[in-house]
Parts: structure tokens; sequence; C-alpha cells
């Protein structure tokens, strides 16, 4: 498996910093959250586009992904919706990543039948989008469908390679569904997962990894069995939590315990 981490752990932080810390502390890739806030968004020009590649290029890391926040299952009409979903593909493809995240974001108001529906609908449509540009648009287990079983309901109805999903292991164990079950549900459709680490359900200020209760030994182990070797990402939510630790100096000691949970699974 490779390691990245998320840029959502270093607020705003330039792309050569990002770039650096990257290749400094032994991570493979990134994810890059992709928000007017950060200086890597759908907005870029061509230009801009092109020098953010380089960066990456010349620093030997990989962007592993975007981090959208299209809400593919919220109530409203589809347009501006899938609209947003195909700027992110086209930012990834100028880019080279693989991957682009999308939420779930269904509503209260909204039945679980009309939410799928509403989501499977807008991802089959972007889907073919994003089969022409070579890019895969992953679901992530969030918010209103936050474990494997949630979302394999939309993933199954879209029934598109390029409509996966992105396995984040806070959501899932919120969700109260173990390891073994997400990987079921998710494995035919997997893209990548995200790692991190809380004290608590009632508590989800993010911790070093494994100095919480999050089961990354167990999600580890349980993809190395099963012989996956995609992506593990870090996704540290320091930018929800300002009182959390700077990201930059736990990149070292993450890494290095990722490293003991391979060798472990190995």
């Amino acid at each position: 498996m490779k390691l990245a981490f998320s840029t959502l752990g270093v607020p705003a932080l330039p792309v050569p910093d990002v770039v650096r810390l990257a290749a400094t502390h032994g991570y493979h890739g990134v994810e890059l959250r992709a928000h007017p806030e950060e200086p890597v968004h759908p907005g870029l020009g061509p230009a801009e586009r092109a020098g953010v590649a380089a960066a990456f290029e010349a620093g030997g890391v990989e962007i592993m992904g975007l981090a959208g926040y299209a809400r593919v299952a919220a109530p409203g009409d589809d347009a501006p919706v899938v609209a947003e979903i195909r700027e992110l593909l086209d930012l990834a493809r100028d880019l080279s990543a693989p991957f682009v995240r999308v939420l779930p974001g269904a509503s209260a108001g909204q039945s679980i039948e009309e939410a799928d529906a509403t989501a499977a609908r807008r991802l089959g449509t972007a889907a073919e989008y994003a089969a022409d540009l070579g890019v895969r648009i992953l679901l992530e287990t969030h918010d209103s469908h936050r474990t494997g079983a949630d979302a394999m309901r939309i993933l199954g109805l879209v029934g598109h390679h390029h409509a996966g999903a992105l396995w984040d292991v806070m959501h899932t164990w919120l969700g109260g569904e173990e390891p073994p079950s997400t990987y079921a549900a998710l494995c035919t459709y997997l893209g990548y997962v995200q790692v991190k680490d809380i004290a608590s359900a009632e508590d989800t200020t993010p911790l070093p990894l494994g100095a919480g209760v999050l089961p990354l030994a167990e999600c580890v182990e349980l993809l190395s069995r099963e012989g996956w070797d995609g992506w593990l990402c870090w996704e540290y939510e320091k930018r929800w939590y300002e009182s959390a630790a700077p990201l930059p100096e736990l990149l070292g000691p993450g890494r290095d315990h990722l490293g003991r949970l391979l060798n472990e699974s190995a």
C-alpha cells in the first residue's frame, strides 16, 4: 500500500511546502482539498494548473486525488451538482489525479429511497464524463451515508466502474459497522481508504495515528489479508479543529505508525 496525507491537515499551505512535507516524511502522495480557500481548486487557470502539476512531479510526489465538496444526494436540481463534479473532474485530469472525492449530503427531509435515487442519478451522469477523462469519482462514507452498506445502496444503482467508494474509517466506525462488513460491501468499488484517529465518538478532535480508539490495526490487517494494494490517506481534520496539534510535526511518527501496521500485517 502507498501512503498519502490530506491537505485538510495543513490549511492553505502553499503547494511547494506541501510537496516538501510529503517528500521529507516519506509519503508517496497527497490528497488535495479542492476548495476556494486552498491553493488548488477548480478556479485555477491553465498556467496555474500546469504549475501545480510540475511542482509535484519535480518533488517525486503523486497527487493522489482531489477532495471535493459536491453533495450528490442533496435535494434540489441535478444540473448544478453535476456541473460541480465535472469541474472537479476537469481539474483532476489536468493534474493527473486519478480520483475525485464527493460527499453524500442527503437532508433529514428526504426519504432514504429518494436520497439514494438522487445520488445514483447524478453519479451515473457524471461517471460517463469521468470515464472519458480517465478519472474515478469516489463517494465517501460520510454524513447521511456513513457506512459501507449505505454507500453501496447508491453505487449498486449506478453500476459504473468510474463511480466508486472512499472508505473513511471514522465514519464507518461511528456508524457501528465492523471493518470486515465495510470491506465486504465496498471491495469491488474501493478507490482508497482514509485513516485517522479520535478519542471517542463524543470527541472527534483529530489525534496522532495510534493514539485513539479507531480500529486502524484491524483495518490495515484486513486490507493486507485481502491483498488490497491501494492508498492509505491520513485525513487529519486540522481545518475544523484549530486546537489540534499541527500536522507537520506528526507526519513522521504517523508514517512510522502506518509502516509498523503494514509490517505486522504482512
